[in-house]
């Protein structure tokens, strides 16, 4: 029902879009939006979303790092549940676009699939938090942020009298806000299909995000809800005095060496979606993440602060270790916009919806990107994650050491 709903929406769009040219722009974005993870749609989109919404691009510069090739196959089988799992028929059943396998300083695996390619620029969706943290790292480095136990309303003051007043900067790091946000995509009226369509037919997040409201008490609770990374998007603004795509751009783009530009969603403001609109080529995820497997450091510079990492990752409460407990919406730990998995063991992973991930075993020395248009990740995103953290694992433990 709730799908014919959305094609009878569609439909009336399109009329609409080819009566209203005043309108054009904001119907065509709307009408894309409603049928945004449409399975016949959802692979091209999610390769060419800078076609579908307003967005802004950070162009790479400077030389490119260059990754060695040392091909593996992949094992052929991993475990889940005391149950054997085909890797193939996994990357088939997740809808895979991209997989990416770096062991040191190798590619030892690397395909696209679903008549995707290498150049393709892919949506992150919720990888793009991690990105924001390295970035809140470096402000807190240079001095800009002194105290994450401040609250957001020092920096924002727009957002007072609603659910953010008084609540610190770490508690919205560690997504216990208290926030009342509903991140059901399968509910159309749900807070952020709500955010989507503002960004379709114009609108502020930074105005939505002043309009919602406590649910409970900040710092005793981990929810994960997607507004807070916007709201850290506007502590950063105000801290640095800067534009996100021009603090982006100097402290972490212009340094990683990527290989290309970097695309940023934005709102009818211009304001980037922190929050999940970062597009970027699959070897550029893994340059990310290589980056955080190694501390921070880049061809002797350090980039990401070594501490700030080390936070990001280390679960400091209750309510954020890994493992099952009443004060959490999950059995996965949290850091600092980073998951980390149960019983891990130097371990930690960027995700985003619909089967987005940056892996890092500092242990093993391996970062995996596994990007996809999975339209069954809503239905049990814990269980899907759980199942790719069990085959990346098993990728990782196969996976031999360079010749030394």
């Amino acid at each position: 029902m709730k799908h014919k709903i959305y094609q009878w929406t569609a439909a009336l769009l399109i009329l609409l879009v080819g009566g209203m040219g005043y309108f054009h722009t904001e119907l065509r974005q709307l009408y894309h939006t409603v049928r945004l993870f449409e399975p016949e749609l959802i692979i091209r989109n999610f390769s060419n979303m800078a076609q579908i919404f307003p967005s802004i691009t950070i162009p790479r510069t400077g030389p490119v790092e260059q990754f060695k090739y040392r091909p593996q196959p992949l094992p052929s089988a991993f475990l889940y549940q005391g149950a054997e799992h085909s890797i193939q028929r996994w990357l088939s059943a997740s809808s895979t676009t991209a997989l990416v396998v770096l062991k040191s300083d190798s590619i030892t695996f690397e395909n696209y699939f679903q008549g995707t390619g290498e150049s393709d620029a892919r949506i992150s969706w919720s990888m793009a938090k991690s990105f924001l943290s390295a970035l809140f790292g470096v402000a807190v480095e240079e001095g800009a942020i002194a105290d994450l136990n401040s609250p957001v309303t020092d920096y924002v003051p727009s957002l007072k009298g609603s659910g953010y007043d008084g609540v610190s900067i770490k508690d919205v790091l560690q997504m216990s806000s208290g926030v009342c946000f509903n991140e059901d995509y399968g509910d159309f009226n749900s807070d952020i299909n709500r955010m989507g369509r503002l960004m379709a037919l114009g609108g502020s997040f930074d105005e939505f995000a002043a309009t919602l409201q406590r649910w409970r008490t900040p710092g005793t609770y981990m929810a994960y809800i997607s507004i807070d990374t916007h709201v850290l998007g506007m502590v950063l603004r105000a801290a640095t005095g800067q534009r996100i795509s021009d603090y982006f751009e100097t402290r972490l783009w212009s340094k990683l060496q990527p290989e290309g530009d970097a695309i940023y969603l934005t709102d009818s403001t211009g304001e980037p979606m922190v929050l999940g609109g970062l597009n970027l080529m699959s070897r550029d995820y893994l340059r990310f993440g290589k980056l955080y497997r190694d501390f921070g450091r880049l061809n002797g510079e350090q980039i990401i602060p070594a501490q700030w990492i080390e936070d990001s990752i280390t679960p400091d409460a209750p309510h954020l270790v890994p493992g099952k407990r009443a004060n959490a919406s999950t059995h996965w730990g949290y850091g600092y916009q980073w998951w980390i998995p149960e019983h891990a063991n130097q371990e930690f992973v960027a995700i985003g919806i619909y089967g987005q991930y940056i892996y890092i075993n500092r242990k093993a020395d391996v970062v995996i990107v596994k990007n996809s248009t999975d339209t069954h990740f809503m239905a049990n995103h814990y269980e899907s994650m759980e199942l790719a953290l069990a085959a990346f694992r098993a990728i990782s433990d196969a996976l031999t050491p360079p010749p030394s």
